[in-house]
């Protein structure tokens, strides 16, 4: 059983939802990416995305843009990303991590290659943001070879004849884009996501996780409600660049975000998975 799938497991058995933290690699640094990576394990982070930086991050807004700039200027590579999960699965070999970007750094490196070596440093799933059904046959080959879950992400838009055919050979979760438009934007409301996750539910068995747009312990205790997982980016992000001087992250500044992650993770723990 992939770890992605036992923790989902274990969660449901326990009644209540996941935490979904990212972090984007080497922003601003590697050495504070990886505290951040270390850090959210110990305070609550069920499963760790980790973001890829691109030069052109088409679904994110400027928060998740400003930080992928950063990582591109402190070194980051697609390399380099899968150095920092090594060192991180050097001392955690539960938590499930999940590699999220775009397509053209994978094709750049080689998609046969960089599954691999993904599966190999300790990855357990892919979001690639802009690689639609239609297109995923360069990949999925390949991710299935590795034992990767290759993870869809489905909008407000998605209509229900189109549902099967987006979730075809998804695996891991559904990433649920509540909202229309960029990531780090404006929230779903209860009535929303009371309205959108049961039919999601119909289309699909798979754990629904619900981001772009989760930025409060208030929210994500909302979110726990109805799906199974919501997912916080850009708030955290917003909070550790607040905090720069000088372009570094004081250890002051990490620990100012690791207590977001645990309030997110308190205000979860709080509310049931629904029946």
């Amino acid at each position: 059983m992939s770890r992605i799938a036992a923790t989902f497991g274990r969660l449901k058995a326990e009644g209540r939802a996941a935490l979904i933290t990212f972090v984007e690699a080497f922003d601003p640094d590697r050495a504070t990416s990886l505290s951040l990576l270390t850090g959210m394990a110990r305070n609550g982070a069920d499963i760790i995305e980790i973001g890829m930086p691109f030069t052109d991050p088409m679904a994110d807004g400027p928060t998740i843009q400003l930080a992928g700039r950063r990582a591109l200027h402190a070194g980051a590579t697609v390399a380099g990303t899968l150095g920092l999960v090594r060192e991180f699965r050097s001392g955690n070999d539960t938590l499930p991590l999940v590699l999220m970007g775009y397509l053209n750094p994978i094709l750049s490196y080689g998609v046969a290659r960089f599954t691999a070596d993904a599966a190999a440093a300790g990855v357990d799933g892919l979001i690639v943001v802009d690689l639609p059904t239609e297109e995923a046959d360069l990949m999925l080959a390949d991710v299935k070879a590795n034992g990767l879950d290759l993870i869809r992400l489905i909008a407000p838009t998605t209509s229900d004849e189109r549902l099967p055919i987006v979730l075809k050979d998804s695996s891991g979760f559904v990433y649920y884009v509540s909202i229309t438009g960029i990531t780090g934007t404006s929230t779903a409301s209860a009535t929303d996501l009371a309205r959108d996750i049961p039919r999601l539910r119909r289309a699909t068995d798979l754990p629904i996780a619900v981001g772009f747009g989760v930025r409060t312990p208030e929210q994500a205790a909302i979110v726990a409600r109805h799906a199974d997982a919501a997912v916080v980016a850009s708030a955290l992000i917003d909070r550790m660049a607040s905090g720069l001087e000088g372009g570094h992250a004081s250890p002051a500044v990490i620990e100012t975000v690791l207590a977001d992650v645990a309030a997110l993770a308190r205000a979860m723990h709080a509310e049931s998975v629904p029946a």
